[in-house]
């Protein structure tokens, strides 16, 4: 954990209900500047509601959220100006199927944080270029593998330039070639210093990219712990009986 750099995503008390169900039970979190944090539990546990939260994307029965000091969660927030900080990466690619590569990638950076054209443009192909796409650029999402979907998906919320990255599964619904290089693109990321929060079932990708593993279950963080501790000495049963069955399903 990077303790000497500054807070920048922090969560008090948040609780996530679905009708009378209470889902997420009063999650105390941070991530700082930098870090790369990996939210690691079984199905159904919240890992996902709590990343849609982080993003407004779920609204939040109780509780606080603060990004860079500001509190986001009092029902005041513009999230349409705060999604272009907080970036964020689904399992589905969610790209417009009329539109081009370079259409995608350029309509946020336009259209919402009114940028120039020329500027955009630059950005896009320097970030298409570092995945491997520069040649896809004027290709529609129906040209393109699963793998190169999501990479694209990733190059369109970096141009956002956000302070933080979330991301979702978003290896879930590829197939298994496919998944090593969207994971390749995230490590490199990682490798140069973007704040990102992440939910994965890729434990080899969670133990080498992750400064921090969360392990969440029912609701609650169970434990927090440096990726090699995590992996080699649970603290807890619950996070040992988890990764048994890892590793017997592996």
């Amino acid at each position: 954990m990077k303790e000497t750099e500054k807070i920048l995503l922090e969560v008090h008390k948040l609780k996530k209900n679905y009708g009378n169900k209470e889902i997420l039970h009063g999650i105390d979190f941070s991530v700082h500047r930098g870090e790369v944090v990996v939210l690691l539990g079984p199905s159904g546990c919240g890992k996902s509601t709590f990343l849609r939260c982080l993003n407004g994307l779920e609204e939040i029965q109780s509780g606080s959220i603060l990004l860079d000091g500001s509190i986001i969660s009092d029902g005041k927030a513009e999230w349409y100006a705060i999604r272009q900080k907080i970036g964020m990466v689904f399992q589905s690619y969610d790209l417009f199927p009329h539109m081009t590569v370079i259409e995608n990638i350029l309509l946020g950076p336009l259209k919402a944080q009114k940028r120039k054209k020329n500027e955009v443009e630059k950005q896009a192909a320097e970030l298409l270029e570092r995945v491997g796409l520069l040649d896809r650029k004027d290709d529609y999402p129906a040209q393109l593998s699963g793998g190169q979907k999501q990479r694209v998906a990733i190059v369109r919320a970096l141009c956002m330039n956000p302070e933080i990255m979330l991301f979702d599964e978003v290896t879930a619904s590829l197939d298994p070639e496919m998944v090593r290089e969207v994971l390749d693109v995230m490590k490199e990321l990682a490798q140069q210093g973007m704040t990102m929060l992440i939910v994965t079932h890729e434990m080899n990708f969670a133990r080498s990219v992750a400064d921090r593993i969360v392990f969440i279950d029912e609701g609650c963080i169970v434990e927090e712990s440096e990726p090699e501790q995590f992996f080699t000495a649970p603290q807890t049963e619950r996070a040992q009986r988890f990764l048994d069955i890892f590793s017997y399903e592996n």
